[in-house]
């Protein structure tokens, strides 16, 4: 529920209406958690969605309807993508005929800000909701004049301040749950009692979709 609200505060609520119809979103992670939800509410909501994931998720992110998936290689001995394997600030720029995507949803953090301001159209919003690869560095106000870009640290409590307002999240995405519209895969179960083995499974960024326990 969690990934789900978050991903449908990222999409409808957190770009400020900066991005409109038809323009590109750069969502990097969509090989798992919250933003495999996160591609495919992009979608319905009538975006065009370039993802990024690693070779070890290219199955699992090909089917959520990006319209272009960039697959990179792993950091040796991980499974987390290695962003230095890629330019991608320049295939993003050749995909968007250099016009760049007006919102950058990034929850990955160190290693993608550079990388994810680099991507933004002008007037577009780079949308920092995670830290998997550590926390951003500060940085100058003065590095977004380039595209009068916009900025937003947010946090899913404050898009969800009063319960119409997170009724109103939950019902759409539910919505779209029984209607088919959105695939939610569970990559796999543990017993109750290696609780501890699916928490390194989780940090060693091995998941594909949902991890479940079983009682």
């Amino acid at each position: 529920v969690v990934q789900g609200l978050t991903a449908h505060y990222l999409t409808t609520s957190a770009h400020a209406n900066l991005i409109k119809p038809g323009e590109w979103c750069l969502i990097h992670g969509v090989g798992g958690g919250t933003c495999q939800w996160a591609a495919q509410m992009a979608k319905l909501r009538g975006h065009k969605v370039i993802g990024t994931c690693s070779k070890g998720k290219e199955e699992i992110a090909k089917n959520l309807g990006c319209d272009e998936l960039l697959v990179l290689d792993e950091v040796p001995g991980t499974s987390y993508e290695d962003y230095e394997s890629m330019d991608i600030v320049a295939k993003v720029m050749e995909i968007t005929d250099g016009v760049g995507c007006k919102s950058v949803i990034d929850g990955i953090g160190k290693s993608t800000v550079d990388i994810s301001l680099g991507s933004l159209a002008h007037r577009g919003i780079f949308i920092s909701f995670g830290n998997a690869s550590g926390a951003v560095p500060a940085f100058p106000v003065l590095r977004l004049i380039g595209k009068s870009g916009y900025v937003t640290r947010p946090k899913l409590l404050d898009y969800t301040t009063t319960r119409e307002e997170l009724v109103g999240r939950a019902d759409e995405i539910f919505g779209w749950l029984k209607e088919g519209k959105l695939n939610v895969s569970v990559d796999t179960t543990f017993p109750l009692d290696e609780a501890a083995e699916g928490h390194l499974y989780l940090e060693a960024g091995k998941s594909k979709g949902k991890v479940l326990y079983s009682i």
